[in-house]
């Protein structure tokens, strides 16, 4: 499969483009080179930027099939869909659960209402934003558009450290303070899991959303796959107790709180639609590992050390 790939250097991108190759696929990437410039020799490289100069997409391939892993605005979206409509098979667009309007529930599938546009464009309407795209490329190949939704990504080289922190602070031992209760619900699907999915959609030249969440583990049985530093033990502190210690979900990776009725599903996301199209996970005791191993020396920790302390003893 000749692969044009938005992005893939970044995390996602970077897992999808190494599976590609280890393939035989063949893959030209468009970005601006300045996330790991380099880093795959193998891949023709294409200099460009989506906010404004496509030339190169423009003037390269054409290609049997693209994925855009970078895409966010919705204008900058529209654009490259529209250039690429004449110069691919497929596209394939990496997109978010973010997008639905309503997780307060268990269950939400890939038919269930998406976020409306506010108008804002920040970062707070992110999922509004991603609707949005999608709207773009479907309009823009509407018989060869795939979208892929992933919930929370975990593996190695991972930038938003939210996973990570778990695996860090486990492996250092001692008092570990958890949220909530071991028996809460919490979804993740390893990036290489996620990057074989989409590659195999992306080779069937299959259409429509669909769900790319993990297997559904609680956050005991998550912590339990971290390997355990030095007298590890897990400390379950309650929503309550945490909010009154002036926490919230930004200072707590991972953690929904239970008084937060309207994500109450979001950690339960339905997958019935990709597993019956082929989505695989691997142990999450594996991914924890691999994480471990590749944990950089700025990964930081889930919650302060002293706020920690004064919540656990």
């Amino acid at each position: 499969m000749r692969l044009l790939v938005l992005g893939g250097t970044g995390f996602v991108g970077r897992h999808i483009v190494e599976r590609a190759l280890a393939r035989g696929d063949g893959v030209t990437l468009f970005n601006r080179g300045r996330t790991a410039p380099g880093l795959f020799p193998a891949a023709e490289l294409l200099r460009g930027d989506r906010a404004g100069d496509l030339r190169a997409l423009r003037d390269g391939g054409p290609w049997d099939a693209a994925i855009d892993v970078t895409g966010y605005r919705p204008e900058e979206v529209a654009a490259s869909s529209r250039l690429l409509a004449g110069r691919v098979e497929q596209l394939t667009f990496i997109s978010t659960i973010s997008v639905y309007d309503d997780v307060s529930q268990p269950g939400v599938d890939e038919d269930a209402p998406l976020a409306p546009p506010t108008g804002r464009g920040g970062w707070e309407d992110y999922g509004a934003l991603k609707a949005l795209c999608e709207q773009a490329v479907r309009e823009a190949l509407p018989a060869s558009a795939l979208i892929v939704r992933p919930g929370i990504i975990a593996g190695p080289h991972d930038p938003t450290n939210r996973f990570s922190a778990w695996v860090a602070r486990m492996a250092r031992g001692g008092r570990v303070l958890a949220p909530g209760a071991p028996e809460r619900p919490i979804q993740l699907i390893d990036a290489r899991d996620l990057a074989t999915f989409v590659l195999d959609l992306t080779a069937a030249r299959a259409t429509g959303a669909f769900n790319a969440v993990g297997a559904p583990i609680t956050w005991g049985e998550m912590l339990d796959a971290c390997v355990p530093g030095p007298n590890a033990e897990v400390a379950w502190v309650e929503d309550e107790r945490l909010r009154a210690a002036g926490l919230d979900e930004t200072d707590l990776p991972l953690w929904v709180a239970a008084d937060d009725a309207g994500s109450a599903g979001f950690m339960q996301i339905s997958r019935a639609r990709a597993v019956a199209a082929g989505l695989r996970h691997r142990p999450f005791a594996q991914t924890a590992r691999d994480v471990l191993a590749a944990l950089r020396p700025d990964d930081g920790l889930p919650v302060d050390p002293a706020v920690e302390a004064r919540l656990v003893g």
